[in-house]
């Protein structure tokens, strides 16, 4: 099985403005040409775009919806979010990955798709984030679990222009060894980009693992202070479930308010991007 840095490849500055992603307001299908297992609930998917010609389109950092019918209620059709890890580089198609949940319908539903079968896709104007060129010295990414599929693209935008700078702390959060999305190409990047990307996994159940020598709890004040820059040269970027927010920064709903740990650490609002 191909490792997931040798399907994704190095970083790729391919970044495009918003309003050219081939998907728009309303639903369209592609077809899923390719599925990679990369751990026990991770896949790489493949899909097929109507334009065989052109790229996927999509700015730098935005996302898509896709969606599945909802058997139990069909007024109320399954809809989720997703980020590529690809970029416009890639002509035709694109790439997801996904972590399978045992309750999660949409992930369940693609992990056993059929090749050639097809799924509804969309992009809306509130699934653009903040935009590439980011502007920024240094960043902080502060991740937990699925949200690691944004910051990889923003990754590849940073560190695959020529001529930017941004140097990136990515500190990612996971329940265990197993659980970590994507770690083997993150690892890489950060091997590859040692002077500029540093990548740090926290792992919130590992007290029973006696092989992991890296951080354990959840991110904090002293992992943060220790691995980033000070505070009023640290722009920092959120992106995880509620609770992190919760924590870290405040509601994700409520983007002009700091609150949290990042508040006692001296952040301010304009400091802090709430994915």
């Amino acid at each position: 099985m191909a490792s997931l840095s040798a399907l994704v490849g190095p970083p790729t500055g391919a970044a495009c403005p918003p309003g050219q992603c081939q998907f728009g307001d309303d639903w369209q299908t592609a077809k899923l040409l390719e599925r990679t297992q990369q751990t026990h609930d991770t896949f790489l998917l493949t899909w097929g775009l109507a334009d065989e010609g052109r790229a996927l389109g999509l700015s730098t950092c935005a996302c898509i919806l896709a969606k599945i019918d909802n058997t139990a209620d069909p007024a109320s059709p399954i809809v989720r979010p997703y980020t590529p890890v690809s970029t416009n580089a890639m002509i035709g198609k694109f790439q997801l990955v996904i972590k399978v949940y045992p309750g999660g319908a949409m992930t369940q539903y693609m992990a056993s798709m059929d090749i050639g079968a097809p799924l509804h896709f969309k992009h809306i104007d509130k699934n653009v984030k903040m935009q590439y060129p980011f502007g920024k010295e240094n960043i902080t990414m502060l991740v937990g679990g699925t949200g690691i599929t944004p910051m990889i693209q923003a990754i590849h935008a940073i560190l695959g222009t020529a001529g930017d700078t941004t140097k990136v702390t990515l500190i990612f959060g996971n329940k265990e060894q197993k659980d970590i999305l994507c770690k083997e190409l993150l690892d890489k990047w950060a091997s590859d980009f040692g002077d500029r990307l540093r990548v740090v996994h926290v792992l919130s159940n590992a007290d029973d693992d006696a092989s992991w020598e890296g951080a354990k709890g959840f991110i904090n004040r002293k992992i943060i202070e220790d691995n980033c820059v000070p505070t009023a040269s640290n722009y920092v970027v959120v992106c995880g479930p509620p609770p992190m927010y919760s924590a870290l920064c405040g509601p994700r709903e409520k983007p002009e308010e700091i609150s949290g740990l990042l508040k006692d650490m001296g952040y301010s609002a304009d400091q802090v991007y709430k994915f």
